[in-house]
C-alpha cells in the first residue's frame, strides 16, 4: 500500500509508505487504515495517501498551513468523501457505514466545537451518548456510566456544574475530550486538540489521549503543530507538505533537520531531548 506519490523528484527524501515489519514493532493487525485516498477542491489538491493506525497507539499528523492536515482528518472521519481511495475500520469501509453506525465507531472533535446552547458540563459530554440513543428519549445506566467515567477521567467532577461556557480554555478542551470518550468509539480524531492551550494544558491533554489509546484500545489520531509534544508521545507520524505526504514513521524516521526545513520552509536543526532522548526541533529567529 504505498503511497503513489513517494518518492518523487520534487519531494526527495524518505518514502511515505505505511509500516513495514522492520520499521514497527510487530502489534496485532492495525484497526484502522487509509488507502491511497486523493481529494480535490481548486485550488488545491490532497495527493493520494495512506497510512494505518492501531489501537492502543497515538499518530500524529503535522505539516505547514494548507498542507492538507484537516482534509486528510475529515476524510478519515468518513464525513468527507475522497476522489479516489478508501478508509477502513476494522476492515468495514467507513463510507459505505450507515451515519448511526459510523458515529457510535468514530469519534471526532473537531478544532472549534461549536456552541449553540450554554450547557453545564455533564450535559454537554452526555452528548458523546447520542449515537447510541436510537429510539429511546431518554438515557439508560449504561450512558450515565460512560458519562461518569469519562468526567472522572478527565478531572472534570469538579467543574459538572459549570456552564460549558463559564470554563476556561483547558478545561473546555478536557470537556471535548470527555464528550469524545463517553461516545466510547473505536477510533478517535481530534483536530489540533492543543489549539490556543499554555504548555502545561498541552502537556496534560496529549498525556490523557495516549493514556486512554493504551487503556482503552482507542486507535487515536490527532493533528498538531505542537512538533516536539508529537515527537515526544506519537507513536507515528504523518508529515504533510502542499497536499503531498513527504515522510512518515517514527519520530527518529520523520524529525529529520532537512525534511522538516523544506516542509515548513524554515531552517530548523534537530538534537534529542536530554530528559527522554527523542527528537527535539529548534530554530532561530534570525536571518
Amino acid at each position: 500500500m504505498k503511497d503513489k506519490t513517494a518518492g518523487s523528484a520534487q519531494h526527495p527524501g524518505p518514502e511515505c509508505r505505511p509500516p513495514s515489519p522492520e520499521s514497527r514493532t510487530p502489534l496485532p493487525a492495525p484497526c484502522f487504515s487509509v488507502e491511497d485516498v486523493a481529494f480535490r477542491y481548486p485550488p488545491f489538491e490532497l495527493a493520494p495517501t495512506s497510512f494505518e493506525a492501531r489501537a492502543g497507539e497515538l499518530t500524529a499528523i503535522i505539516g505547514p498551513n494548507g498542507s492538507g492536515k484537516s482534509t486528510l482528518l475529515e476524510i478519515s472521519s468518513g464525513h468527507l468523501r475522497p476522489v479516489s481511495g478508501r478508509v477502513r475500520l476494522d476492515g468495514e469501509d467507513l463510507h459505505r457505514l450507515p451515519a448511526r453506525r459510523r458515529a457510535q465507531r468514530v469519534g471526532v472533535a473537531r478544532q472549534e466545537a461549536p456552541l449553540l446552547f450554554s450547557f453545564e458540563v455533564r450535559e454537554f459530554v452526555r452528548q458523546g451518548r447520542h449515537p447510541h440513543l436510537g429510539p429511546r428519549l431518554f438515557e439508560s445506566a449504561e450512558d450515565d456510566k460512560w458519562v461518569e467515567w469519562a468526567i472522572s477521567n478527565t478531572n472534570l467532577e469538579g467543574l459538572v456544574g459549570r456552564r460549558i461556557t463559564e470554563i476556561s480554555g483547558g478545561e473546555f478542551q478536557r470537556a471535548v475530550l470527555a464528550r469524545t470518550l463517553a461516545q466510547r468509539p473505536r477510533l478517535i480524531l481530534l483536530d489540533e486538540p492543543t489549539a490556543n492551550l499554555d504548555i502545561g494544558y498541552q502537556i496534560e491533554m496529549l498525556r490523557l489521549l495516549r493514556r486512554f489509546a493504551v487503556s482503552e484500545n482507542f486507535a487515536v489520531v490527532i493533528v498538531t503543530h505542537e512538533l516536539n509534544l508529537a515527537a515526544e508521545l506519537a507513536d507515528w507520524l504523518l508529515l504533510l507538505e502542499a497536499g503531498r505526504c513527504i515522510c512518515q514513521g517514527t519520530a527518529e524516521r520523520v524529525f529529520q533537520s532537512d525534511v522538516l526545513s523544506r516542509a515548513f520552509h524554515t531552517r530548523v536543526s534537530v538534537d534529542r531531548n536530554p530528559s527522554s532522548g527523542r527528537p527535539r526541533v529548534s530554530w532561530s529567529v534570525s536571518e
